[in-house]
């Protein structure tokens, strides 16, 4: 590969290792796996990025793109140290999540798709995230799933997070 290494060792180990679930011809399927170790190394998706991961996957950089853009856990800009995605479909609506997301916004001084001036918080809106029973739900960071999120729950977290 003539590109310039954007990934570390480390990072293009797991990338072969979701590459290895696929037929030999079918590389591209692991474009999700690829774009998710890419995002948690560098910390977001950048053009370079997602250039490196299109050749490295075989792929045309369009295609890669369509697919950072389509999924809300893909960041193509910079977010803060702490990604919160407040899921507002319609069961956890129902379960108090626009009074959630209210809070959230109002706490943290900002609106969905912000960032806190210190850079600590990211506010992100999503729709469901196959949680309904435990409404309204939360994820940190792409990883974490908070449940059942109450303005109380909520101050606890920043407050823990902060």
């Amino acid at each position: 590969m003539n590109a310039p290494m954007v990934l570390s060792p480390e990072a293009l180990a797991k990338i072969d290792q979701a590459i290895a679930k696929y037929p030999p011809d079918q590389r591209q399927s692991a474009v999700m796996a690829a774009l998710t170790i890419a995002q948690d190394e560098k910390g977001w998706l950048s053009t370079e990025t997602m250039d490196f991961v299109a050749r490295y996957l075989g792929m045309q950089p369009i295609a890669v793109y369509e697919v950072a853009s389509f999924y809300t856990m893909y960041d193509l800009k910079p977010v803060g140290k702490y990604k919160l995605t407040v899921c507002t479909n319609l069961p956890c609506a129902l379960q108090g999540a626009n009074a959630a997301a209210a809070h959230l916004k109002q706490k943290l001084g900002i609106g969905f798709n912000e960032t806190t001036a210190d850079g600590l918080f990211t506010l992100k809106e999503a729709e469901c995230m196959g949680a309904c029973g435990d409404a309204p739900v939360m994820l940190m960071n792409n990883k974490r799933m908070l449940c059942a999120m109450n303005p109380g729950q909520i101050d606890q977290l920043l407050k823990d997070l902060k």
